[in-house]
């Protein structure tokens, strides 16, 4: 008798254990679809991708949302190294373009402050579900999350006191529909900065060459230029062309691909 209540216990235990574990997933379910619910363009669309030139060189394809260990990018400091760069100050608005697992993200949300803010955009839902997930955990209140598209940031007019794309530049399937459209929303005295590898395009990097040839053809001008520590790459730095200044779409030249980007 004692054994058969023993074991009735004992399943009764097992049943409350797995109804907790099944009530715990559907909390975590819920809140993801809230997540996913939340998360979309903050801007309506710029102009069409079919307006500007094709690259004339090899695209890469996304296939992870983070570069590599968080550790070893810190012990680089490369997120210092591109605050600096930029003058990033406490109080901006930071557009981090093509955020993946957020390292960047978090990092300046944390330099600009609880007076600033952080854009984080990306062009997949799911990585910025998950980011959203981790700026929740680590209570980070001044991150805002914008979905874009392959040719268009969509971001709001006048929104970014800074923008940086970081290794993930070759990734852009319309870079100069998607530099064009991110244009109208960095403030008068905006910077973009650009980090990517001396690599061809098809290896995960963009040789300095050709990203000054294409944001050149977009109306873009160079700042200055840094190689930053260990095999973090370089650092470009551009203006946004003023709005007088901007080109037709039409009349955007595409870079010829040049020697070893394929």
């Amino acid at each position: 008798m004692e054994r058969t209540r023993f074991d009735r216990l004992r399943t009764l235990g097992g049943l409350v254990k797995a109804l907790a574990c099944i009530a715990a997933l559907l909390v975590a379910f819920a809140a993801t679809r809230s997540r996913a619910a939340d998360i979309g363009y903050l801007a309506p669309p710029g102009v069409a991708a079919n307006e500007f030139p094709a690259p004339q060189r090899p695209v890469a394809r996304i296939v992870s949302p983070r570069r590599a260990a968080e550790e070893r990018r810190d012990a680089l400091n490369e997120a210092g190294q591109i605050a600096r760069a930029l003058e990033l100050k406490p109080g901006m608005t930071v557009g981090d373009i093509g955020a993946g697992s957020g390292y960047h993200t978090v990092r300046l949300s944390r330099l600009v402050g609880p007076a600033g803010s952080v854009i984080a955009q990306d062009v997949t839902r799911d990585y910025l579900i998950e980011l959203a997930r981790r700026i929740e955990l680590l209570k980070l209140t001044n991150v805002q999350f914008a979905l874009g598209e392959p040719h268009d940031p969509r971001l709001p007019a006048s929104s970014l006191d800074a923008a940086i794309l970081v290794h993930m530049y070759h990734e852009i399937a319309q870079p100069y529909a998607f530099l064009y459209n991110l244009a109208p929303a960095l403030k008068q005295g905006a910077r973009v900065g650009i980090v990517d590898l001396e690599l061809p395009t098809s290896k995960h990097g963009t040789p300095i060459a050709l990203l000054r040839c294409e944001l050149t053809a977009v109306g873009y001008r160079e700042v200055a230029a840094y190689q930053l520590a260990g095999d973090t790459g370089y650092l470009a730095i551009f203006s946004p062309p003023e709005p007088a200044e901007r080109k037709s779409p039409r009349d955007i030249v595409a870079c010829s691909d040049p020697v070893g980007t394929r």
